[in-house]
């Protein structure tokens, strides 16, 4: 089961990820949890700044992805995967009731 959550919210935030970037190649990338933010999708600090606000509508405030990030140096950030995104997602209180909509 907890396996089967982690898929789904793998689904939600390569829909959210595609909606930031906004741009018709996203539409069609294979995003998965080895899917790197800087090196493969190539988002910029403002994309990262729309992610969070959509991931907070999404799951809940509980997902604080602008305090997540904080927490981290530069190069931790630009190395940052998906599937990090994913696993921090999974480790807030608000990841039993994947998102909310």
């Amino acid at each position: 089961m907890p396996e089967l959550r982690r898929e789904r919210i793998l689904e939600d935030v390569a829909g959210l990820v595609r909606e930031v970037v906004g741009e018709a190649w996203i539409e069609t990338a294979d995003i998965g949890m080895e899917t790197a933010f800087g090196a493969d999708l190539e988002l910029e600090s403002i994309e990262f700044v729309a992610l969070g606000e959509r991931l907070s509508a999404h799951f809940g405030p509980e997902v604080d992805f602008v305090g997540w990030l904080s927490g981290m140096e530069l190069d931790e950030i630009l190395a940052l995967r998906v599937g990090d995104l994913v696993d921090f997602i999974a480790s807030c209180p608000s990841s039993s009731r994947t998102g909310q909509r």
